[in-house]
């Protein structure tokens, strides 16, 4: 990451140091970097690569941030229904491209972004969420339950239909 000042107004703000999108200043949105989608595409690849890609950034990920989004149950969840050896190969494939659209930092909102930049994330994990509802299992859903009060330090957000 690297700091840019914006021209505009002089806040200083973290970017990426490979640029896809336009990066806007979240004070008064001017632009202040441009990311390359094909650096970061270049590491998710192919499933094999997407696969190592979730397998070396899931769990910093999720615990950096399973307090920052209302989905970080759904998204454990997923992982553990990728790992399943039961589950098939296209369900894996799913759940594995989410997730790994979920940890890269840059995508088509990037993370940084304050209050959208998860919307996209948010999307791609609840649409595969969905589309896996037949091959997401109790034990899958308890592992997940059990990953929350196992890391106590990671708060999770309790949406209100679950209070």
């Amino acid at each position: 990451m690297v700091n840019v000042e914006c021209p505009t107004c002089g806040n200083v703000a973290e970017v990426g140091e490979d640029t896809q999108l336009d990066a806007g200043c979240p004070s008064c949105g001017n632009e202040l970097a441009r990311v390359d989608v094909n650096k970061w595409l270049v590491k998710i690849g192919d499933h094999e690569k997407q696969t190592k890609y979730v397998e070396e950034g899931f769990w910093a990920k999720a615990k950096r941030h399973a307090a920052k989004v209302p989905f970080a149950k759904e998204v454990v969840t997923l992982y553990y229904c990728s790992l399943d050896p039961n589950t098939p190969l296209s369900a894996k494939i799913t759940a594995v491209g989410a997730l790994a659209y979920w940890i890269m930092p840059l995508d088509l909102i990037p993370d940084f972004v304050p209050v959208a930049g998860f919307a996209d994330d948010a999307t791609a994990v609840l649409i595969a969420y969905k589309a896996l509802s037949g091959q997401i299992t109790d034990e899958h859903r308890e592992k997940a339950e059990q990953f929350f009060a196992l890391n106590k330090n990671v708060k999770l957000i309790i949406q209100k239909d679950e209070e």
